[in-house]
Protein backbone atom coordinates (compact mmCIF):
# COMPACT_ATOMS: atom_id res chain seq x y z
CA UNK A 1 0.00 0.00 0.00
CA UNK A 2 2.05 2.90 -1.25
CA UNK A 3 1.23 6.47 -0.37
CA UNK A 4 0.54 8.87 -3.22
CA UNK A 5 0.12 11.88 -0.98
CA UNK A 6 3.59 12.97 0.05
CA UNK A 7 3.48 16.11 -2.08
CA UNK A 8 -0.25 16.40 -2.61
CA UNK A 9 -2.92 18.49 -0.97
CA UNK A 10 -5.65 16.20 -2.24
CA UNK A 11 -6.19 12.88 -0.52
CA UNK A 12 -9.04 10.60 -1.45
CA UNK A 13 -10.46 13.33 -3.69
CA UNK A 14 -10.59 15.76 -0.76
CA UNK A 15 -8.26 18.74 -0.57
CA UNK A 16 -6.30 18.69 2.68
CA UNK A 17 -3.09 20.26 3.87
CA UNK A 18 -0.94 17.33 4.95
CA UNK A 19 1.55 19.69 6.58
CA UNK A 20 -0.97 20.30 9.37
CA UNK A 21 -0.34 16.78 10.64
CA UNK A 22 3.47 17.04 10.52
CA UNK A 23 3.95 18.52 14.03
CA UNK A 24 2.01 15.59 15.50
CA UNK A 25 3.96 13.06 13.44
CA UNK A 26 7.23 14.64 14.52
CA UNK A 27 6.16 14.74 18.17
CA UNK A 28 5.34 11.02 18.20
CA UNK A 29 7.93 9.88 15.61
CA UNK A 30 9.87 7.65 17.98
CA UNK A 31 7.17 6.94 20.55
CA UNK A 32 5.92 3.37 20.50
CA UNK A 33 2.17 3.06 20.97
CA UNK A 34 1.45 6.54 19.60
CA UNK A 35 -0.74 5.48 16.68
CA UNK A 36 -4.05 6.32 18.38
CA UNK A 37 -3.06 9.92 19.29
CA UNK A 38 -1.82 10.43 15.73
CA UNK A 39 -5.07 9.11 14.27
CA UNK A 40 -7.10 11.23 16.69
CA UNK A 41 -5.20 14.35 15.65
CA UNK A 42 -5.58 13.50 11.95
CA UNK A 43 -9.32 13.06 12.34
CA UNK A 44 -9.55 16.29 14.35
CA UNK A 45 -7.75 18.13 11.54
CA UNK A 46 -9.46 16.59 8.53
CA UNK A 47 -12.79 15.35 9.91
CA UNK A 48 -12.22 11.79 8.72
CA UNK A 49 -9.44 9.38 7.76
CA UNK A 50 -9.15 8.75 4.00
CA UNK A 51 -7.26 5.62 2.92
CA UNK A 52 -4.43 7.63 1.35
CA UNK A 53 -3.97 9.52 4.61
CA UNK A 54 -3.80 6.24 6.52
CA UNK A 55 -1.13 5.04 4.08
CA UNK A 56 0.81 8.26 4.67
CA UNK A 57 0.57 7.80 8.45
CA UNK A 58 1.76 4.20 8.07
CA UNK A 59 4.77 5.32 6.02
CA UNK A 60 5.69 8.15 8.39
CA UNK A 61 5.36 6.04 11.53
CA UNK A 62 6.75 2.76 10.21
CA UNK A 63 3.58 0.97 11.32
CA UNK A 64 2.30 -1.61 8.85
CA UNK A 65 -0.70 -0.33 6.85
CA UNK A 66 -2.75 -3.37 7.94
CA UNK A 67 -2.18 -2.48 11.59
CA UNK A 68 -3.17 1.15 10.99
CA UNK A 69 -6.37 0.03 9.26
CA UNK A 70 -7.01 -2.51 12.00
CA UNK A 71 -6.88 0.19 14.67
CA UNK A 72 -9.10 2.52 12.65
CA UNK A 73 -11.74 -0.13 12.00
CA UNK A 74 -11.66 -1.47 15.57
CA UNK A 75 -12.41 1.80 17.35
CA UNK A 76 -15.76 3.45 16.65
CA UNK A 77 -14.31 6.91 17.26
CA UNK A 78 -12.56 6.79 13.88
CA UNK A 79 -14.35 7.54 10.61
CA UNK A 80 -13.21 6.40 7.17
CA UNK A 81 -15.93 8.39 5.40
CA UNK A 82 -16.72 12.09 5.56
CA UNK A 83 -19.44 13.03 8.01
CA UNK A 84 -21.76 15.94 8.54
CA UNK A 85 -20.91 18.82 10.82
CA UNK A 86 -22.76 17.10 13.69
CA UNK A 87 -22.31 13.35 14.16
CA UNK A 88 -25.29 11.75 15.88
CA UNK A 89 -24.50 8.52 17.72
CA UNK A 90 -27.63 6.74 18.95
CA UNK A 91 -27.02 4.06 21.55
CA UNK A 92 -28.47 0.64 20.75
CA UNK A 93 -27.20 -1.09 23.88
CA UNK A 94 -29.49 -3.27 25.97
CA UNK A 95 -30.73 -0.52 28.32
CA UNK A 96 -31.38 1.87 25.43
CA UNK A 97 -32.99 -0.85 23.34
CA UNK A 98 -35.47 -1.88 26.04
CA UNK A 99 -36.28 1.80 26.63
CA UNK A 100 -37.22 2.53 23.01
CA UNK A 101 -34.10 3.31 20.97
CA UNK A 102 -35.66 1.64 17.90
CA UNK A 103 -38.54 4.14 17.87
CA UNK A 104 -36.13 7.01 18.44
CA UNK A 105 -33.99 5.81 15.54
CA UNK A 106 -37.07 5.73 13.32
CA UNK A 107 -38.01 9.29 14.36
CA UNK A 108 -34.49 10.67 13.84
CA UNK A 109 -33.97 9.00 10.48
CA UNK A 110 -37.43 10.00 9.36
CA UNK A 111 -36.85 13.61 10.37
CA UNK A 112 -33.42 13.78 8.72
CA UNK A 113 -34.27 11.62 5.72
CA UNK A 114 -31.07 9.58 6.00
CA UNK A 115 -30.02 6.00 6.55
CA UNK A 116 -27.27 4.60 8.73
CA UNK A 117 -23.99 6.44 8.14
CA UNK A 118 -25.49 8.92 5.68
CA UNK A 119 -25.05 12.69 5.62
CA UNK A 120 -28.04 15.01 5.35
CA UNK A 121 -28.31 16.98 2.11
CA UNK A 122 -27.30 20.18 3.86
CA UNK A 123 -24.18 18.51 5.31
CA UNK A 124 -25.32 19.27 8.83
CA UNK A 125 -25.86 15.78 10.30
CA UNK A 126 -24.59 12.23 9.97
CA UNK A 127 -26.58 9.52 11.72
CA UNK A 128 -25.01 6.36 13.18
CA UNK A 129 -25.97 3.65 15.63
CA UNK A 130 -23.45 2.55 18.26
CA UNK A 131 -23.41 -0.53 20.46
CA UNK A 132 -23.05 1.39 23.72
CA UNK A 133 -22.38 4.93 24.93
CA UNK A 134 -21.76 3.80 28.50
CA UNK A 135 -24.50 5.90 30.07
CA UNK A 136 -27.16 3.30 30.76
CA UNK A 137 -28.78 5.35 33.53
CA UNK A 138 -29.76 7.88 30.84
CA UNK A 139 -31.29 5.29 28.49
CA UNK A 140 -32.23 5.83 25.79
CA UNK A 141 -29.34 8.14 24.94
CA UNK A 142 -27.51 9.73 22.05
CA UNK A 143 -24.30 11.65 21.66
CA UNK A 144 -23.98 14.63 19.33
CA UNK A 145 -20.47 16.00 19.26
CA UNK A 146 -19.35 16.16 22.88
CA UNK A 147 -22.85 16.39 24.37
CA UNK A 148 -24.86 13.45 25.68
CA UNK A 149 -28.64 13.58 25.58
CA UNK A 150 -30.54 11.13 27.76
CA UNK A 151 -34.02 9.93 28.65
CA UNK A 152 -34.99 10.53 25.05
CA UNK A 153 -38.37 10.21 23.46
CA UNK A 154 -39.18 10.43 19.76
CA UNK A 155 -40.36 14.00 20.29
CA UNK A 156 -37.40 15.15 22.39
CA UNK A 157 -34.85 13.64 19.99
CA UNK A 158 -36.33 15.46 17.00
CA UNK A 159 -36.65 18.66 19.04
CA UNK A 160 -32.90 18.52 19.82
CA UNK A 161 -32.08 18.16 16.13
CA UNK A 162 -34.35 21.07 15.23
CA UNK A 163 -32.67 23.25 17.87
CA UNK A 164 -29.21 22.43 16.54
CA UNK A 165 -30.33 23.15 12.97
CA UNK A 166 -31.89 26.45 14.04
CA UNK A 167 -28.66 27.51 15.78
CA UNK A 168 -26.69 26.66 12.64
CA UNK A 169 -29.10 28.65 10.46
CA UNK A 170 -28.79 31.68 12.76
CA UNK A 171 -24.99 31.75 12.42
Amino acid sequence: MGCNCLNQTSIGGTAIDITLLEPCLEKYADTEGSLIPILQKAQELYGWLPTDLLAYIAERTGVKPAKVMGVVTFYTQFRTKPSGKHLILLCQGTACHVNGSAEIEEAIRGHLGVGEGEITGDGLFTYSNVACLGCCSLAPAMLIGEKTYGNLTKVSAVKILKEIAAKEAAQ
